[in-house]
């Protein structure tokens, strides 16, 4: 089963989403048979890169509501966030442009180095309060996970990747994404939202389900006539049931 999910690394409901399906796969019988590929958008494509407001003032602009209702609106993040295992720090969070980052993954994505990237980003920022756009705060990120140091600080210099990560954003696009996270299994089945743990379950379990009786061919003989055909026990005739 393949699984592919847009998110941002700035948006606070897709890393609780993240975590509710890896909790729903930690209980999921086939788990070592799934795949899960992250794909790239961005909430806020105009941000900028080095913030001249902290996240309070940021989402009071954007939202256009007071200081205090986001604050309220924050703390109850926070607590799905902790219930989820998640610790968020609105306090400290520094908002910011994530192109970079973007493309960044998809450079460790050829080292299959992208999943445990995304982690680290998203990581960074909800919890550490780093500030994800800043190239040495990502060439030390990636280091951690196990990329080239230099070839990190090469793909920042550069514009690498940014084809991709565009591709992705017009994917977006295409299949009628309005917000994020946005999970697609097979790409057949989409799942919005930080859904509960048990609605990934059973997402899971349909999936699979559907994917093992869609692997048996149906014949298209016709019923009741004579075929034949050849195996490696000889040649014959039978009656098509």
């Amino acid at each position: 089963m393949k699984i592919e999910i847009w998110s941002d690394f700035v948006c606070p409901f897709c890393y609780i989403g993240k975590r509710r399906l890896e909790q729903s796969l930690e209980t999921f019988a086939n788990r070592n048979d799934v795949t899960v590929e992250f794909k790239s958008y961005q909430l806020d494509p105009n941000a900028e890169e080095k913030p001249d407001q902290n996240m309070y003032e940021y989402l009071a602009k954007t939202k256009g509501i007071p200081i205090e209702q986001v604050k309220q609106m924050t703390k109850q993040i926070e607590k799905q966030a902790a219930e989820a295992g998640l610790t968020y720090c609105f306090d400290t969070m520094q908002h910011t442009n994530t192109f970079t980052a973007h493309r960044l993954v998809k450079y460790a994505e050829r080292h299959e180095k992208g999943n445990e990237l995304t982690e680290k980003l998203m990581r960074a920022f909800f919890t550490d309060s780093q500030l994800i756009s800043d190239h040495n705060t990502l060439q030390s990120i990636a280091t951690d996970v196990g990329l080239d140091k230099e070839a990190v600080a090469s793909v920042l210099r550069s514009s690498d990747y940014t084809r991709n990560v565009k591709a992705d954003q017009e994917q977006a696009r295409e299949i009628g994404v309005q917000g994020v996270p946005f999970f697609v299994f097979n790409e057949k089945y989409a799942l919005s939202g930080a859904q509960p743990v048990e609605v990934f379950s059973q997402a899971l379990d349909q999936v699979w389900q559907e994917a093992q009786t869609e692997k048996k061919l149906q014949s298209l003989n016709p019923k009741g006539s004579k075929t034949t055909y050849c195996t490696d026990e000889g040649c014959c005739e039978i009656d098509e049931e």
